[in-house]
């Protein structure tokens, strides 16, 4: 039994199990949620996606859609994810010169019930992976990092924000 003192995981029941959080009764909010991360990668490779010429193509483009694409499909990728409406997914790159590595954000959006942090979590997740994948015949080497929520608004538990 969960104590009202404490933090309680949602995604189980009283014994234990695993279920889906029911949000039926929950209210509709704007629910946005930022997440980071960042890939490192060799000067060679960090080169030919600055200056675009990876023999794939532009590497960062596709990493774009890629990530965009992968926010829409958190709940075939998370057990107990809901399916969402989402109606917002912005997903943004800046280069880091001085360790030859790129950051890469996301931010989600929703009018709902339940918060979109996994869909955030997710794009950034992908659109990292996607990089590597595009980036791997130069540099297998590469290391995705720092994934994290940075923000995120809206819903009963209002605002949270990383601290630095």
């Amino acid at each position: 039994m969960a104590r009202e003192d404490k933090a309680v995981f949602t995604h189980f029941d009283d014994q234990g199990h695993a279920r889906m959080v029911d949000v039926s009764e929950k209210q509709e909010t704007v629910r946005v949620a930022d997440a980071a991360g960042n890939i490192k990668m060799s000067v060679d490779a960090y080169e030919l996606v600055k200056s675009g010429s990876m023999a794939k193509g532009d590497v960062l483009g596709i990493a774009r859609v890629a990530g965009v694409m992968a926010a829409k499909k958190v709940d075939e990728l998370i057990p107990l994810a809901h399916p969402l409406l989402i109606t917002k997914v912005v997903v943004d790159f800046a280069y880091r010169d001085e360790d030859c590595s790129v950051d890469i954000f996301a931010t989600v959006g929703i009018c709902g019930k339940t918060g979109v942090e996994m869909e955030a979590l997710t794009a950034v997740s992908v659109a990292a992976l996607t990089i590597y994948d595009m980036c791997k015949a130069v540099d297998k080497s590469m290391i995705i990092r720092d994934i994290r929520l940075l923000k995120k608004t809206g819903g009963k538990s209002g605002t949270y924000i990383r601290k630095q």
